[in-house]
């Protein structure tokens, strides 16, 4: 009777994590996006939304994985009416010209928990390759990258070391159907 008891416990046990399992193997895609920075010299956080993204994450083959995505400059907030305005202006980000960032990954390597990300950043017509390291939190993705403004014209300072700006992204994922 135990061995019947334990055969039927472990058969609903199965049957109770198989759609997880399934959901765990399906492809992914990105339902939000929360995108932060802070330019470091400055102490100054901001954030940048209006995202849109065509993805394909597949976690047991993170190697086929495909992110591209582009956020509205306009959309650019920093707590601060007039640096916002400024930023957004024809001196830093050129929003009326260039009102769109975008990405486009080359390669992704790595697990299903932690992966890089590498892929070409493009703002103001300026494309530059950067490095983005993921690590997924349940149903979450999150990483981050550094990189220098003025390696897009972006002249906060006037060292470049002065320029830099961590960037951090935060997914929230749901199935693709």
């Amino acid at each position: 009777m135990f061995k019947m008891a334990s055969l039927f416990s472990l058969l609903f046990l199965c049957i109770g994590l198989t759609p997880i399992i399934t959901l765990a193997q399906k492809p992914v895609v990105i339902s939000s996006a929360e995108i932060t920075f802070s330019f470091v010299s400055k102490d100054v956080q901001g954030s940048i939304a209006e995202f849109s993204a065509n993805t394909s994450l597949d976690f047991d083959h993170i190697e086929r994985a495909s992110l591209e995505g582009s956020v509205a400059v306009s959309s650019l907030k920093t707590g601060n009416f007039l640096r916002d305005w400024s930023l957004k202006g024809k001196k830093y980000f050129d929003a009326d010209n260039y009102p769109k960032i975008t990405f486009k990954s080359t390669s992704v390597s790595g697990t299903g928990e932690a992966f890089t990300v590498k892929g070409m950043l493009t703002i103001k017509d300026i494309s530059k390759s950067i490095t983005i390291d993921f690590k997924k939190e349940g149903n979450t993705l999150v990483g981050t990258t550094t990189l220098f403004s003025s390696d897009f014209n972006i002249d906060i300072k006037k060292e470049r070391t002065d320029n830099k700006v961590i960037v951090t992204l935060q997914f929230t994922l749901e199935a693709s159907n």
